[in-house]
C-alpha cells in the first residue's frame, strides 16, 4: 500500500507591521509543529499581506508534511 501524506501551510511573521522575523520565533513554530508529527518540507521567504494597511511584511511561508494514519 502506498504511503499517503497530508500537508500544512503556515505563514510566520513577527507582527502585522514592520518587524523582521526573529530566529527564535521560527524555531518555536517549527518545534511546535514537530510535536504534532509535522515535518518541515520547505521554508520560503515571502511578502506576507497584513491585515492592516496596503503593504506586505517580510515573513516566511512554511510547508509541513506528515503521513496520514
Amino acid at each position: 500500500m502506498e504511503q499517503r501524506y497530508e500537508y500544512l501551510v503556515i505563514t510566520i511573521r513577527e507582527a502585522l507591521i514592520g518587524d523582521a522575523v526573529k530566529p527564535g520565533k521560527v524555531q518555536d513554530e517549527l518545534n511546535d509543529k514537530a510535536k504534532d508529527g509535522w515535518q518541515l518540507k520547505t521554508l520560503t521567504a515571502a511578502d506576507v499581506k497584513g491585515r492592516i494597511g496596503p503593504g506586505a511584511t517580510e515573513g516566511l511561508l512554511a510547508v509541513f508534511e506528515r503521513p496520514v494514519t
